[in-house]
Formats: structure tokens, sequence, C-alpha cells
């Protein structure tokens, strides 16, 4: 494989790690309209006068999603002609360009028309489908599939189901936080692991939008964590599940530290901006092992 396709891959796959975290800096830091409601022009300009700290943040998440989207596009095109030989190339091309614009003209519409926050906290999740498209890619394009020999890996009906049920579920987990953030919902609650010393159930809709995603994020610990033994017990000599569901177990249990120390340090923003990255690489490996379970021979 041609290096310069590798670098493509690596370099698009970290602008678009870029873009999600920029996303979440975005939507923490309320600089959602730092450009006025105004798209693609800011305050009537391309770069305006007297720059605010929120407008350079949205200028900047501007710039990065616009370069993001050159980079997408010409990863797509080059995987179809260099790898489309490989049956999940092409999917996954079509894949990342389209959820990255449609991530793109979310964020658009937000700025121009404003959105419900059920429909804004959609906008991460989009985004994060858009990023573990291009990580599969690039792992393509550095043929880890068969550095791993994915075809010759044996997984049992039991963790196949697993496997996809925990995918899809940590979806939600996802949904949950980005409405969390966008409801303006983070510290309504202000002690962990429960809403509050004299609270048993949540009073309010906003409490309950925190103490939903506490209970959703607490499910996908449980059920990472099973798995996890379930590779550690039964997988010892396929390494890269074995392993693998160890890197989830650790990514998963940093998210919750993360998550705790969110409401402990009163909405630190690097630990915020670390919760968002920790489940963006936690999304990205359990695609991962989507591909690797739709490569594998299934027994049982």
């Amino acid at each position: 494989m041609n290096s310069w396709l590798k670098w493509l891959g690596v370099i698009t796959t970290l602008v678009m790690l870029a873009v999600l975290i920029g996303g979440a800096l975005v939507t923490k830091t309320d600089s959602g309209l730092g450009c006025g409601n105004e798209w693609p022009l800011c305050h009537g300009r391309i770069i305006p006068e007297n720059i605010k700290a929120e407008t350079i943040i949205e200028l900047s998440h501007r710039a990065v999603s616009g370069a993001a989207g050159l980079l997408v596009l010409a990863l797509s095109i080059f995987s179809w002609r260099c790898i489309g030989h490989k049956r999940e190339t092409k999917f996954l091309a079509a894949l990342a360009f389209f959820f990255l614009l449609a991530q793109a003209l979310i964020g658009a519409a937000a700025v121009l028309w404003g959105q419900n926050d059920f429909v804004l906290a959609l906008h991460f999740g989009i985004s994060l489908i858009s990023f573990s498209a291009v990580l599969l890619l690039t792992l393509l394009i550095f043929e880890v599939d068969q550095r791993f020999d994915a075809s010759s890996l044996v997984i049992d009906t039991r963790m196949k189901w697993h496997t996809i049920g925990v995918t899809l579920y940590s979806y939600i987990v996802v949904y949950t936080g980005a409405l969390v953030r966008h409801t303006k919902s983070s510290m309504v609650c202000g002690s962990w692991p429960l809403c509050g010393n004299d609270e048993i159930l949540p009073s309010n809709l906003y409490q309950w939008i925190q103490m939903g995603h506490r209970a959703a994020a607490g499910f996908i610990f449980i059920w990472i964590a099973f798995i996890a033994y379930m590779a550690l017990k039964y997988y010892k000599d396929q390494r890269v599940l074995y392993y693998g569901w160890l890197i989830a177990f650790v990514l998963v249990s940093l998210q919750a530290i993360a998550g705790a120390f969110i409401i402990w340090t009163h909405l630190n923003l690097y630990i915020a901006l670390a919760h968002a990255l920790f489940v963006s690489c936690l999304f990205g490996l359990l695609c991962y092992f989507i591909l690797l379970v739709s490569r594998s021979r299934i027994n049982g």
C-alpha cells in the first residue's frame, strides 16, 4: 500500500477526532453562537473584527470541520480506488462522507435557525459515526485485518451478540451524554453517583436526563466488564479479542471516572473534553470489533 495513502488515513482520523473534541468544546463553552446567527460567514465577515473567545472557538471548529470534509472526501475517493476490492471499503467510504456532511448541515441549521436540544444532541453522535468509519478505513489501509488474520478468528454466538448489542447500546449512552450537555443538565445533580443526599428520585426533567445518562453509563460499564471477563477467560489464544476487550474495559473505566470528576470539579473543561475523547475512542474500538465479527467464523 502506498505510504501516502496511509498518511492520508492517519491525518484524516486525527482531524476527525479534533472535530469531535472541537464540537464538545463549542458545546461546553456555550460558543455555538460565537459567530451570531450566520453561516458560513461570521458576523458578516470571513474573519470578523473584535474577536472574542467564543468566536475563536466557533471559527476554529468550522475551519477544522471544513478541512475534515476535504480530507474525508479525498480518503473516500482514494480508498475506493486503491482498496475497493476489500468488501467493507465502499460502504465505509460512503458512510464517512455522508455522516460528516450530515453533521455539517445540522451544525449550520443550528446556527441559522436554532434547533431543539433533543435534535442537537444527535450532532455529536453523527460525527462519531463518521469518525469511526474513517478509523476503520485507515485500519483497512494499514491491513490490520490481515495482520490479525480476522478471517481465522472463531467467535461463539454469545460473544457475537454481546459485541453487536453493546456497540448499538453505546450509541444510546453517547446520545444521553450529548443531551446532558445540550440541555445544560451537567450540574443539576450536585453529587455523584446519586443526584442528591436528600433525594431518592429526580425531581425534574433535567435531573432525569442527568440520572438517565448515569444509569446508561453504569450499565455499559457492567456490560463491557462482563464481555472483557469472557474474552480473558475464553479467548486467550486470540490476542486481538483478548487485548482488545481489555482496552475497551480500560476506556469505559476512564470514561466513568471522568464523568464523576466532571461533577466533583464543577465542570472542569479539560476533564469534560477527556470524557468526550474516551467515549470517542471506545466507540471506534467497538466498531472495529463489529468488523472482526463480520469476518470471523461463528461457532455455536
